[in-house]
């Protein structure tokens, strides 16, 4: 073995990138089912500032997520780990202190900062498995990393709704502080120095990246409150897309640009990136009304809620180790599509239910959004991080994940926003939720069913020909 070599992936490193993804994804969950105790508590938020405490953390999450990846190649990813893991502590004694200081912006402030350590969490670890597991145990590996993310929201679920039932929930913030000590020491013990390569963090490009996701994101929520054709909210989406194109125009006339858009040239890293949001899109959507519909409607309480949401993890949790098998006999593009088309038809059968449904039924529709999770997920993101040479491992994998997470932002947004105008969200009876969680989850499904079929077309196989030459590496640093 030569000196740059890595080691072979230890089990104890999977665990412990496992981990970190587990408890970053749970917080990203959890809030969901304190929103009912959050309306309620002394700080009185609006119902904007309920959107902004939900999206915070995952605005900032998905829009640090690529600079965070070329940070973890340029700087180390066991170093990036750490980072993100101090942040992700402080954020959340930020946003517990929102509590006793009475303020709703020192909560969404906490939330944000959680968010950016979360960004410098998720594309190391799975940089850190791309890069120590052979590509014999890949597949494997990231299947494991799909599996953590289900199990995420699943321990979301159970522990916000435990804490929304029997303790304040403040206390949902304080017990990330010592996890993410316990965390901290699992990366010190168990992950190696890995090769650095020379990325570019890129200060500009991501600036107008962020800039750009947040404003977008501004003109959704805003839009119920202050009108689609308001001024704030178009200026939202003017400067919005302003600042997003100027980034494609920065990336292609930089030297070493944050993201070189002519890398989306390759059809199959357009289509697992689109099915890769899409996926996320749906999921996140119903995460948002999921919980609000159990208790407004159903009349559960919140740690019955946190139960009852498990079928929803339970193919995330269990399908993927069967979806390497399936993608093997029949194809990348037939599970990850398939998968899709299950998400939307999920959505579409959720949105059928009321105050009377069955809870197995409604069990039932949760189970099949879940397993066309699991199918999708492992293939769409091994598509995403093939497409990218291994020096950039960190950065495919923030490309990756920042689709995950700027998906779920915009399905929460989106389905937030149909149900404040068409039932002015928990103020109003069950039947008014139900009305407006159905349309909104409507709304949702449509896109998601799009997807599927974009990605069955773009993830056919290629001819050789039509296969870019592999980069080539820049030379590796030691960490």
């Amino acid at each position: 073995m030569s000196g740059n070599a890595p080691p072979p992936l230890r089990r104890s490193t999977l665990f412990a990138m496992c981990a970190c993804v587990l408890v970053a994804q749970s917080m990203v969950a959890a809030i969901n089912l304190m929103i009912p105790q959050l309306a309620a508590s002394a700080l009185h938020p609006s119902p904007g500032a309920l959107l902004w405490t939900v999206d915070a953390y995952v605005i900032v999450f998905a829009g640090l997520l690529i600079p965070a990846g070329a940070c973890g190649d340029r700087w180390g990813r066991r170093r990036a780990l750490l980072a993100g893991l101090a942040l992700f502590a402080g954020g959340a004694c930020l946003s517990a202190a929102g509590g006793p200081l009475g303020s709703v912006a020192a909560l969404i402030a906490g939330r944000a900062v959680s968010g950016a350590g979360a960004a410098l969490v998720m594309p190391a670890t799975m940089a850190v498995l791309v890069h120590l597991a052979g590509p014999e145990r890949r597949v494997q590996a990231l299947a494991s990393w799909t599996l953590a993310v289900g199990l995420g929201g699943l321990a979301g679920n159970v522990g916000g709704g435990l804490t929304a039932q029997y303790l304040p929930w403040q206390a949902l913030f304080w017990a990330m502080v010592p996890l993410s000590a316990l965390l901290a020491a699992a990366v010190l013990r168990t992950v190696p120095e890995l090769p650095r390569h020379a990325a570019t963090p890129d200060p500009a490009g991501s600036a107008l990246l962020i800039a750009g996701t947040a404003a977008v994101l501004y003109g959704i929520i805003e839009g119920p409150s202050h009108g689609w054709f308001s001024v704030p909210v178009l200026a939202g989406f003017a400067a919005g897309a302003a600042l997003l194109a100027t980034f494609t125009w920065y990336g292609l006339a930089a030297r070493r640009p944050l993201v070189d858009p002519r890398v989306f040239r390759s059809r199959r890293l357009r289509a697992a990136v689109l099915g890769t949001a899409a996926s996320f899109f749906g999921l996140f959507a119903l995460f948002f009304v999921n919980s609000q519909f159990l208790q407004y409607a159903k009349g559960y309480s919140p740690a019955r809620t946190g139960f009852a949401i498990v079928p929803l993890t339970v193919g995330m949790a269990l399908v993927p180790r069967f979806a390497g098998r399936l993608q093997a006999r029949h194809g990348v593009r037939w599970v990850a599509g398939g998968g899709l088309a299950l998400i939307g038809a999920g959505l579409l059968g959720v949105s059928t239910a009321g105050p009377d449904t069955p809870y197995p039924l409604y069990a039932l529709w949760l189970l099949l959004l879940s397993a066309g999770m699991g199918l999708s997920a492992p293939g769409l993101t091994h598509a995403v991080v093939s497409e990218l040479p291994p020096a950039q491992a960190g950065l495919g994998a923030g490309l990756n994940t920042a689709a995950r997470e700027l998906g779920a932002a915009l399905g929460v947004a989106v389905v937030g926003t149909v149900l404040a105008s068409r039932a002015g969200g928990a103020g109003h009876g069950p039947a008014e939720f139900t009305a407006g969680m159905a349309t909104g989850l409507r709304v949702v499904a449509v896109p998601v069913l799009l997807a599927a079929v974009a990605v069955l077309a773009g993830l056919r196989d290629r001819p050789a020909a039509d296969r870019p030459a592999p980069a080539p590496e820049p030379a590796a640093e030691t960490a």
